[in-house]
Parts: C-alpha cells; structure tokens; sequence
C-alpha cells in the first residue's frame, strides 16, 4: 500500500513556475516508476510526465517538455515537478501516481494515486 499526497499547486499568472510535490508514504518511492497526470476542466485525465523506477529514464507529454521537468529523491520519498513557462491551458487538478518499473502514459497502469493538487493559471 502507498499513500500519495500531493502538493504546492496555486495560482500563478501565465509564463510563471510552480514546483509540485508528491511525498508518498507506506511502501517508498523507490519500488515504482511516479508519474503525473492532469485533468483539465472539461477534459479527460491525461498524461504529463513520468520518472522510470531507477530515475534512469523521463517522459514528457509533448505539450509540456521543454517546460516541465520531473525528478525524484527517493531518500525522502518525494517526486516532483517543476512547471516552468505555465499557460493558461495547463491549468487543472494535478495528480501523482505510481505504476511498476517503467513509465506508462495511459492511466489505467497506475495502481496507486493521490488527492490531486489544483494548479490555476491567469492569463
């Protein structure tokens, strides 16, 4: 069992940062690749970035790379993203999970996810 709990999302006017954080809890970080996921208003969950179980290996969603970076710290159980360059479209509720070894991008592999923490973007 993991428990994920996500945080600093917030408000942030568009082309500023946020880093996001995901601190897990039970069984460590370092059994799993952790991804981050988003769900836009109106939209379905969608992949944005992912970390391989050894931090070897990073995925990005092509609408954010370039932008966001994903790392890990499994010493202190904790994923995060920083999120540079923001836009307005990349507001919504942003959610950690992890899977296996590797990095997935559909939803559906990822056993374990957290709350979610809300991202909002002004333009």
């Amino acid at each position: 069992q993991v428990q994920l709990v996500e945080s600093g999302g917030g408000l942030v006017q568009a082309g500023g940062s946020l880093r996001l954080s995901c601190a897990a809890s039970g069984r460590t970080f370092g059994r799993y690749a952790t991804a981050w996921f988003r769900r836009r208003p109106g939209k379905q969950r969608e992949f944005v970035a992912g970390i391989s179980k050894s931090g070897g290996n990073t995925v990005y969603a092509d609408s954010v790379k370039g932008r966001f970076s994903i790392s890990r710290d499994d010493a202190n159980n904790t994923v995060w993203l920083q999120m540079n360059r923001l836009k307005p479209e990349d507001m919504g509720v942003y959610y950690c999970a992890v899977a296996g070894d590797l990095v997935y991008t559909a939803d559906w592999r990822y056993e374990y996810w957290g709350q979610g923490t809300q991202v909002t973007v002004s333009s």
